[in-house]
């Protein structure tokens, strides 16, 4: 099946988040026209036609690099223009009128490349790191705790649209359905949030591969590393290496995560 362009509306499915940039006051005090759509939503619209086209296939191997440039806000029209490369990729992007807020790139290779390896790492304490350059050189000096999310009903990230008809067949829980890109891209912020006490902070840019669909009632151990620090334009940014695991140790996907972790005051 050929993927394809779509239009659609974008949906803030965390409103009441702990990161209160999905929130209006604490956005537009940052300069923002309302609460932001969350970065995992925005990416999962673009990775849509993927799945849409390549179904199970694109879950158990598929990969794909997501850039976020611009806000997306909840209840904008969207739509997302995809141009094929081949048989088994495209570049995507995502406008929001006239403007340009995301772009992608996906693909199906023939074989997903070599997994990450599960390395134990011990659970997410009580005791998160200051959202600091200081407090993150300590977290990459001294590791961060995994965590462990579940995929079934009830979850953060259940849809990236709002009405559950929207969403492919495979992606639907109320179909017993595999954990969509949002959810998977999601686990990252979580890992993240769970390590470090984060302000207002903002999901940027992904590289993803799959290795296997996770289906309905599995649960992830999210290990990861912190593999760069740097500042631009007053904003404090964080690389982060992060592997997705069954609980028998099997990967599920690798994901590498972009974030501004403080924003400039």
């Amino acid at each position: 099946m050929d993927v394809r362009s779509f239009s659609g509306k974008a949906f803030n499915q965390v409103p009441d988040s702990e990161n209160r940039i999905h929130s209006d006051e604490v956005a537009r005090a940052h300069g923002f026209e309302g609460a932001l759509v969350p970065g995992v939503t925005v990416s999962a619209y673009l990775l849509h036609p993927a799945v849409v086209a390549w179904g199970r296939d694109f879950l158990d191997r598929g990969a794909a690099h997501v850039s976020v440039q611009k806000p997306v806000y909840d209840g904008r029209g969207f739509t997302v223009h995809v141009t094929p490369d081949g048989d088994a990729a495209y570049h995507a992007e995502l406008l929001a009128g006239e403007v340009r807020c995301a772009v992608a790139a996906s693909s199906l290779p023939a074989t997903a490349t070599a997994p990450p390896v599960r390395r134990g790492d011990a659970p997410a304490g009580s005791v998160r790191v200051p959202a600091t350059r200081e407090g993150m050189m300590r977290l990459r000096e001294s590791g961060m705790g995994a965590i462990r999310v579940p995929w079934g009903p009830g979850v953060p990230m259940a849809m990236y649209f709002r009405d559950e008809q929207e969403m492919p067949d495979l992606l639907r829980l109320g179909h017993g359905g595999f954990a969509n890109p949002a959810f998977l891209l999601g686990t990252t912020n979580w890992l993240v949030a769970a390590n470090v006490a984060l302000g207002p902070w903002l999901h940027l840019e992904t590289w993803s591969q799959h290795y296997r669909a996770v289906p309905h009632g599995s649960a992830l151990i999210v290990e990861g590393r912190v593999t760069d620090l740097f500042e631009k334009k007053g904003h404090e940014f964080v690389d982060v290496d992060a592997g997705l695991f069954f609980e028998d140790g099997d990967p599920a996907a690798h994901v590498r995560l972009r974030a501004i972790y403080k924003l400039r005051p």
